[in-house]
């Protein structure tokens, strides 16, 4: 409805408004749904009055509500980042429009129960964020995007062609009647291979390794806002369906895609880092920042235990708010001195304490200094690490972090405590401007430090959702009734 609005509007002022009015609708409404759900309960829809499995079937459960309510506050928090940085020129060409599209899009998947309406979601997003990508028309945003959108086809291709394969020997795309019947099937082999296949197109939503070269390839070249929107949100709908599809529909096949996706995990933070260390550019470096997080991510689900799964959902949850914090803080220093090239940058400490702040709160937290969430959400994921024996992926983890330590210390010295390369008057930024970028960056700054201080209670509910997750005849026996 509020892409509808913004789309009828076609003045500045109104979408602005409308923006940030549709975008705190969602975050009451996931608010809702979040407390609905999230003592333990699974609420289910069947769309048009057609039951599961025949019918369209919307289910949320704890992740799900979870994802759908941090999603609600990325989308307020950037809408008021939007407010203040979009021009007029892209609100007119409709930038909000496209906004709420692909926020349907990111919900849509977080709780769609069927595996073809996964991928009609996934192509509703993609094709919103290819247009935001190119909204603007400049040579490098149409280089990104057509990076972008190659790469994701063909995990949309792929993940097609899984799908035929399970419904040509099932019957059936239905999550919960999937992984009811699924088991009953005796070819293993053709089953690993469509699980195979879903592992490969998620991962390239996700950007794990080998397939995530289109991703610092075009997060540098969209809006600032853009960016940062897309660092909370996109991978992790790609983490989001791993999750789902390798808990509910393959748990007879963990054994045979553990050691997968501990050497997809090991290799993607490796990589991600490593990428990151020699970038001098702030957005690109942060870009291969996403990558590397992607990988601790997956190291907890290829632990397939409790412990595993609630400290992949800890980390998620923190580095959703901790790379969009990063993102704004130097969307602040390029609007300031109108470059992201950290050799061209320097000063910032003394001029700008206060960015400098912004800035250091969520790179500590990244970096997984104690006592923020980051810190947390790794010893937690080392604890479960040896606790399944993953000994050489914890150690990976622990050298990954010090260079992740490395890389933003990099930034910080080039960016705030050297002196500025050229003296001079930085570039003048309204009040309003400023404002508009303070504001969402110091509230996801502090949600790394709240989510530290409330940890007990985080990873009570984390823990409660892995259980769930864990328990696929809860799901099927909520989605499917008395068939389960």
């Amino acid at each position: 409805m509020a892409a509808a609005c913004a789309c009828c509007t076609g003045r500045p002022a109104p979408q602005r408004w409308l923006g940030v009015l549709g975008s705190a609708l969602l975050l009451a409404a996931s608010s809702v749904l979040a407390a609905r759900v999230l003592p333990g309960r699974i609420e289910v829809l069947a769309a048009g009055g057609w039951e599961a499995p025949y019918g369209i079937t919307l289910v949320a459960d704890g992740l799900s509500a979870l994802m759908v309510l941090m999603s609600g506050i990325m989308a307020l928090l950037m809408s008021l980042f939007s407010v203040s940085s979009i021009s007029p020129r892209r609100l007119k060409d409709g930038y909000f429009f496209l906004y709420f599209v692909l926020l349907a899009g990111v919900n849509g998947a977080f709780l769609t129960g069927d595996l073809f309406n996964l991928y009609v979601w996934f192509e509703v997003l993609l094709i919103a964020s290819f247009v935001l990508i190119v909204l603007g028309g400049r040579g490098a945003q149409i280089d990104g995007a057509v990076k972008y959108v190659t790469m994701n086809l063909l995990g949309s291709v792929i993940f097609l062609s899984a799908a035929g394969i399970l419904y040509g020997k099932t019957g059936t795309l239905n999550l919960a009647d999937l992984a009811q019947r699924l088991p009953f099937y005796e070819n293993a082999s053709l089953r690993q291979a469509a699980g195979g296949m879903l592992l490969v197109a998620f991962g390239i939503k996700a950007g794990v390794f080998p397939l995530f070269s289109w991703l610092p390839a075009s997060y540098h070249t969209p809006p600032h806002v853009v960016t940062a929107l897309f660092s909370a949100l996109l991978t992790k709908v790609g983490v989001y369906a791993l999750i789902r599809t390798m808990t509910l529909i393959f748990p007879l096949d963990q054994a045979y895609f553990q050691p997968i996706l501990l050497v997809v995990a090991g290799l993607t933070m490796v990589t991600g880092v490593l990428g990151a260390v020699v970038q001098y550019d702030l957005r690109r470096l942060l870009s291969f920042h996403i990558v590397s997080q992607i990988g601790y991510l997956v190291f907890g689900l290829a632990l397939f235990s409790a412990g595993g799964l609630a400290a992949t959902i800890f980390f998620l949850v923190h580095v959703m708010a901790a790379k969009a914090a990063l993102f704004v803080a130097g969307a602040l220093a390029h609007y300031l001195r109108g470059t992201s090239d950290l050799k061209q940058l320097g000063g910032l400490l003394e001029s700008r304490p206060a960015l400098a702040v912004l800035f250091a709160l969520p790179a500590m937290s990244l970096a997984g200094l104690p006592p923020f969430s980051g810190f947390l959400g790794k010893l937690a994921l080392v604890q479960a690490g040896l606790a399944g024996g993953a000994y050489f992926t914890v150690a990976v983890s622990l050298g990954v972090s010090i260079l992740t330590l490395y890389s933003m210390t990099k930034i910080w010295n080039e960016a705030f405590w050297k002196p500025a390369p050229a003296p001079g008057p930085e570039r003048r930024i309204s009040a309003w401007r400023a404002w508009g970028v303070a504001l969402p960056g110091g509230v996801l700054a502090l949600f790394s430090i709240v989510l530290a201080v409330a940890a007990e209670a985080s990873f009570s509910l984390c823990l409660a959702i892995a259980e769930q997750l864990l328990d696929p005849a809860v799901y099927i026996s909520a989605v499917l009734g008395g068939e389960s």
